[in-house]
């Protein structure tokens, strides 16, 4: 009995309490072009009125390169306790400024570096799968189902359904997928995805910035498309051509749902 008991003590102790994982999670960039609190205020609750159920608990990274205005004298917790009243959780800033960077960490919010550079159509997936060194957002857990020849193109082939819970990730390029995607699943790419079914879940095309990014699904079901961040939930997307083919694209800064033909 002593013995079996030094053998537990020895087991627990050796066990490791945790472990670090790359993951992809997609955060929604909130981008403030300028800031007065009543008419900040008064926006977020109108959108969050179009749809309540992107704004629950949902993750933003605050960003302000398109900001005109003077940052040193913005109100950074202000805002970001409105946001938090409205149902986004803000998580990080995304701003060279050194004085609102400062401020960002005084409230716990991480640092996201500025911009990325849109991947050259030229570069293979190796060339442009995310490095050790890049953050942590863009390390992917995506999981490797029913693929054909990975290697051969820049572009994933999946042949199996998507399940909901699992997430796929396309590097470098697009993602295709012979079967639909379920509800609770998600599907990302670097490039273009195509769906040879219905589109449950989540959608989210150029990942890294790039516009010109399009999804192809059979039938739209979705609880989220997005094209370089640009996104619509599911309220939005039963308005029109729901449970059709279509066609996802970007019309400058606006998204666009069309019938595929």
């Amino acid at each position: 009995m002593p013995l079996l008991k030094s053998l537990t003590g020895k087991n627990t102790e050796s066990s490791a309490a945790f472990r670090l994982k790359g993951g992809l999670f997609p955060l929604t960039l909130l981008e403030i072009s300028h800031y007065d609190r009543t008419e900040f205020e008064q926006q977020l609750q109108d959108k969050a009125a179009e749809a309540p159920i992107f704004f629950k608990q949902t993750p933003v990274v605050l960003s302000f390169e398109e900001f005109d205005g003077e940052l040193s004298t913005l109100p950074l917790s202000e805002l970001v306790e409105i946001c938090k009243t409205h149902g986004l959780l803000p998580v990080a800033l995304r701003n060279s400024n050194a004085a609102l960077q400062d401020e960002a960490k005084q409230i716990s919010l991480a640092i996201m570096p500025v911009g990325r550079v849109k991947p050259n159509a030229d570069k293979t997936a190796s060339d442009t799968a995310p490095t050790a060194t890049e953050d942590a957002s863009a390390a992917p857990a995506a999981e490797h189902i029913g693929e054909i020849n990975p290697n051969s193109s820049p572009s994933k082939i999946v042949t199996t359904p998507i399940r909901s819970g699992q997430q796929v990730y396309a590097p470098g390029g697009d993602l295709i997928i012979m079967a639909s995607v379920s509800a609770g699943a998600e599907v990302l790419a670097d490039g273009n995805i195509h769906i040879y079914g219905a589109l449950r879940g989540r959608a989210l095309a150029g990942v890294r910035g790039d516009t010109s990014a399009r999804i192809f699904c059979q039938s739209l079901e979705a609880e989220l498309v997005s094209i370089a961040g640009n996104f619509k939930v599911d309220e939005d997307l039963r308005k029109d051509h729901w449970k059709s083919a279509v066609h996802a694209s970007l019309d400058e800064q606006t998204l666009c749902i069309t019938p595929l033909v």
